[in-house]
């Protein structure tokens, strides 16, 4: 990490992801794929062709060979970086010990500069 940062995780530039939205009451209200501009094991910035409200919830598949992981987020800052295309950065909230290992190889892969 450069000197003065003050993230608690590495970025690394990742591809695709897919990603879907729920509202409140837990019910789909948007899916589509993003890609990430950089992602940690504590967030993710998700570039989209739409806004993401910041009351829905985020699950996003992110995928290593066979090894899928579904992790649970929520948007805590958006911007529109041009026309019809946003940033949004998404926090990581749930995900089960079998999703932080993917996750974990998943970055240690993106790291990697044989992959």
């Amino acid at each position: 990490m450069q000197k003065g940062e003050k993230r608690k995780h590495n970025r690394v530039n990742t591809k695709n992801l897919s990603y879907i939205c729920l509202d409140e009451d837990q019910r789909a209200v948007k899916q589509g794929m993003g890609r990430s501009l950089n992602i940690s094991e504590s967030g993710i910035l998700l570039e989209t062709h739409f806004p993401i409200d910041s009351a829905h919830t985020v699950i996003l598949s992110i995928g290593l060979k066979n090894d899928l992981a579904d992790i649970k987020g929520r948007p805590v800052h958006i911007r529109s970086a041009s026309q019809g295309v946003y940033e949004v950065g998404i926090e990581f909230l749930e995900m089960d010990d079998a999703s932080r290992r993917t996750l974990k190889r998943y970055l240690q892969a993106t790291q990697d500069p044989e992959n």
